[in-house]
């Protein structure tokens, strides 16, 4: 199977479950981006890397990296939210431009080697 398909399903079926999560304040805070970050991930089985706040082009930016799967099957996800409220985005970091897609995978690797070093 196409794997740029099974990016777009996977990225498709993460907005659909983040219709109904998302707040409806102006400015979204972090705890508010976690909770809605969570809930998707809650819905695909994923998990959450880890999260920051960035500046992209002079606004303010959530952003959450995740892996879907485990072992060879591991994909990554991001998901970036204006600061400002609006659309999450959902994309996997193979079809991201975001900077931040391209430590998602080897931020996962250090998390690996930490587990097994322990």
């Amino acid at each position: 199977m196409d794997a740029q398909l099974d990016d777009k399903a996977l990225e498709n079926t993460l907005a659909e479950s983040l219709a109904d999560l998302m707040p409806d304040a102006k400015t979204v805070s972090e705890d508010e981006f976690v909770e809605v970050v969570g809930g998707a991930l809650e819905a695909v089985g994923g998990t959450l890397l880890f999260k920051m706040c960035v500046d992209n082009g002079g606004e303010g930016q959530h952003v959450a990296a995740a892996c879907v799967g485990d072992g060879g099957n591991r994909q990554f996800l991001l998901l970036t939210l204006p600061t400002v409220g609006g659309a999450l985005k959902v994309e996997t970091a193979s079809r991201s431009t975001n900077p931040v897609a391209g430590i998602a995978a080897a931020y996962a690797g250090l998390m690996d080697v930490f587990k097994t070093a322990a």
